[in-house]
């Protein structure tokens, strides 16, 4: 079996924590190497980036290859002109099939951009087309602050002809099937639960004393830990503050905590640092807990399990999750999470089991939550064990066979 899997505006083998890499490029990345386990033969296809990267690799192991196809200028382009580059996208992917003399059975793609280019494929191949969003524009939209925040009337047009003419459409929870349904009018039967994994072979809890030696946190500090992209729908800022609202609080005065921000470029200058990045640095100097937050920038997949494992706490309170990776991870290292009541992630973390599930935007509830688990060890330590074994049951060996199981139906159908 031949699968060509769309990743057009993120590489799965870049560093996260950047601009447009996060849960997106990981799934990816992991869903690819473990079909290959099982015998299932995957080039994912991104926009070339960067001239100097050969534009074939075999990173993802079993003969599989990330093809890097050039569309546009090879360099980072604003996302908001990636569109202009489809056409060329497309029809390098059809060049590298016939120059290679390979046909595929099926295409994969991620997010809307990838689907308007399965389109073209399609068409072309007359091939099945299973998409994944991964997330929404309508919902994006939903929680925007301002009109620049918006995403476009082209990206909401093109996920609804990709709802009408994908065969499949893989969702991660009942949350976004409702979603699709209400807002894009999809086909319930078309829908198909399938949520993402972890790799327990990477991601297991590591003892603290070790995981804060490697790297380099003190023993006796507590840290609390987020790890995303750095954008407003991420719901940092209520994070801070709620830190902020800790620091005035006199019980844990003695608690020696501190918040590392893992994500971004906060070092950068320009286009290096981003506007959200340079907002939050500016907030957290004006709620003076700038001594207290640690923007440690973009950090590799390799060295996330020694920052989960020697953490307290991991938060995710954004205003917008499809699924939230991070969650999973940090459960699987054996950390509790504290995340907000929005998306897929009231399925994901179990409310007072692995952790808690808060409403969003809410610094007190977070402050609260935040202080229990610090204060009390010995029900962290019992959130613990039960994170460890409630995320053994999303392991990718899992989840892969049951995309190889859809990818089967689909071509027998």
């Amino acid at each position: 079996m031949n699968i060509a899997m769309l990743s057009y505006h993120t590489c799965p083998l870049a560093t996260l924590g950047g601009k447009h890499t996060g849960g997106m490029n990981v799934y990816v990345h992991e869903l690819t190497r473990h079909l290959g386990s099982l015998g299932i033969h995957v080039d994912v296809f991104t926009r070339s980036q960067d001239e100097h990267v050969p534009h074939v690799l075999h990173d993802l192991g079993y003969g599989n290859r990330v093809v890097h196809i050039t569309a546009g200028p090879e360099s980072p382009t604003p996302k908001n002109d990636l569109p202009l580059y489809l056409p060329e996208f497309a029809k390098g992917i059809l060049k590298f099939s016939e120059s290679k003399g390979i046909q595929y059975d099926l295409i994969h793609s991620h997010y809307w951009m990838s689907g308007v280019a399965a389109e073209f494929l399609k068409n072309r191949w007359n091939v099945p087309v299973i998409q994944m969003f991964h997330t929404l524009g309508v919902m994006k939209n939903r929680i925007a602050r301002s009109e620049s925040e918006k995403e476009s009337p082209l990206r909401i047009e093109s996920e609804k002809k990709i709802v009408a003419f994908s065969n499949r459409i893989v969702i991660a929870t009942p949350a976004e099937k409702d979603q699709l349904i209400s807002n894009y009018q999809a086909d319930e039967k078309k829908l198909v639960i399938i949520p993402p994994g972890v790799d327990t072979t990477r991601f297991y809890p590591i003892p603290e004393d070790e995981a804060r030696a490697v790297i380099g946190v003190p023993s006796g500090n507590c840290m609390i830990l987020f790890v995303g992209r750095i954008e407003p729908l991420k719901g940092i800022e209520t994070l801070l503050r709620a830190i902020a609202l800790m620091l005035q609080t006199e019980e844990i005065e003695e608690c020696n905590y501190y918040l590392a921000i893992i994500g971004g470029e906060p070092d950068g200058n320009g286009d290096d640092m981003n506007s959200e990045m340079a907002r939050l640095q500016k907030l957290s100097r004006e709620l003076g807990i700038h001594d207290t937050v640690i923007f440690l920038g973009k950090r590799s997949q390799e060295t996330l399990p020694y920052y989960y494992s020697a953490a307290q706490v991991v938060v995710v309170p954004s205003l917008y999750e499809s699924f939230g990776m991070v969650a999973l991870e940090a459960m699987a290292c054996g950390v509790p999470v504290i995340a907000s009541q929005v998306g897929g992630l009231p399925y994901l973390v179990q409310d007072g089991k692995t952790g808690y599930v808060i409403p969003d935007g809410n610094p007190e509830i977070l402050k609260q939550r935040l202080m229990q688990l610090i204060e009390t060890p010995a029900l962290r330590e019992e959130m613990c064990s039960q994170a460890v074994e409630y995320a053994r049951s999303y392991d990718w060996s899992l989840i892969a066979k049951k995309v190889a199981d859809l990818y089967k139906s689909v071509l027998e159908n």
